[in-house]
């Protein structure tokens, strides 16, 4: 039942700063027309000293930091009106989740069940994925003893961040109504595109199922050996009823809609091959982690003054080309109405590749700047992104 957003922003408040009873709480997502500072909030109480307080930890997709403060009413009001769509708030009787509507309403509900405090002060951080879950040891990333290959602890951590990524998008999209809850009858549809070893692939299926959310991946590659690799491991896990594997380009795939595209290190324009299949099946939530880019780069025969002065040297106009292609990727993302982000999904340690284009569709209409400011910046290089020729309803005037 709808309330006021001011009467459940103190409701919340009184279960948070009750420090014997507080179990955790979850902030998401952005309230409309209001940005907010961090990418999620994290809050659990801590017992320092002999002293409870809350210990905070923030995600802005690019980093977590972790600071505590004192259970302050006010303090804690100010927090919960900060622009957070969703919160959460566990308590040892059980969970009230607010979700803050597009009118400015309070969508409350509680859920009765027991739940157990930890006021520990070091807390190990929760693996997503078990290092003995059987897919691991079939993908090649742990062994036969349940352990991470030392080789592999790249791609196992690129793996986990990239779920702390998907499941807080999924779900402050499944509660804004822009993807339907899942259901047995009705899975969630999530595609890969340019699966290779499907890494992700078979994470993300996993990961969603041990959670109980109902699911359907398909793998999409160009590559036979792929196809044939990916579903001979489903084959073995017994998941082929939903995790499918194909062998086809991105941009001819038989694979006709996705709740969920996912695109990881698809190479050059094959990225925007994925990105124009979502746009073109109505994808709801994107999640693209470009590679290397070679179209714009090709065609950056003349720079605009001042920028000659950076371009004359080959690994700065390189990196500029990246710039510009993800840029303009974003822009035309938000001109044919989604919403998009542009973050680090992982430290730049585990791989350089490590961009992330996060987009959910809205319908909002494009501003006439963002027209505008893309149209600019193409005249002034003399380019055209790939991605606009393969948006053939794009209309930009």
């Amino acid at each position: 039942m709808p309330q006021s957003i001011e009467h459940a922003l103190e409701q919340a408040c009184a279960l948070i700063v009750d420090t014997k009873t507080l179990v955790r709480v979850v902030l998401s997502g952005r309230r409309r027309n209001m940005q907010v500072g961090h990418e999620r909030i994290d809050i659990r109480p801590v017992e320092i000293k002999g002293s409870i307080v809350l210990q905070l930890t923030y995600n802005d997709g690019k980093a977590t930091t972790t600071k505590n403060i004192a259970a302050d009413k006010s303090d804690v009001l100010e927090l919960l009106s900060s622009g957070y769509a969703n919160i959460t708030v566990d308590t040892v009787e059980g969970s009230t989740s607010i979700r803050v509507t597009k009118s400015g309403q309070a969508q409350v509900h509680f859920e009765n069940k027991a739940l157990e405090q930890n006021l520990s002060h070091d807390k190990k951080k929760e693996r997503l994925l078990d290092p003995a879950d059987p897919f691991l040891l079939e993908v090649g990333i742990a062994d036969h003893k349940g352990q991470i290959k030392s080789s592999k602890n790249d791609k196992y951590k690129q793996v986990e961040e990239f779920l702390r990524l998907l499941v807080p998008s999924l779900n402050s999209a499944i509660e804004a109504g822009q993807i339907a809850q899942p259901s047995e009858n009705k899975p969630l549809s999530i595609v890969d595109l340019g699966c290779g070893h499907a890494y992700l692939t078979f994470a993300a299926h996993q990961y969603l199922r041990s959670i109980g959310m109902s699911v359907h991946v398909t793998g999409i590659d160009v590559r036979p050996a792929s196809r044939d690799r990916n579903n001979e491991i489903a084959t073995k896990l017994g998941i082929t009823d939903t995790i499918t594997f194909k062998a086809e380009e991105i941009a001819s795939t038989t694979a006709n809609r996705a709740d969920v595209a996912i695109a990881l290190h698809a190479c050059d324009t094959a990225t925007d091959d994925a990105i124009a299949w979502a746009v073109a099946s109505q994808t709801k939530l994107m999640l693209i982690a470009p590679c290397c880019h070679h179209d714009i780069q090709r065609q950056m025969n003349e720079s605009p003054e001042p920028w000659g002065a950076l371009t004359k040297f080959g690994l700065m106009k390189e990196r500029l080309g990246d710039l510009l292609t993800d840029s303009l990727r974003a822009q035309l993302l938000r001109i044919v109405g989604y919403r998009v982000e542009v973050i680090e999904f992982i430290g730049g340690e585990h791989t350089p590749r490590n961009m992330m284009i996060r987009a959910v569709k809205t319908d909002a209409k494009p501003e006439a700047i963002d027209i505008q400011r893309y149209r600019e910046i193409c005249a002034q290089w003399g380019i055209t992104p790939d991605l606009e020729k393969k948006l053939p309803t794009l209309n930009i005037g």
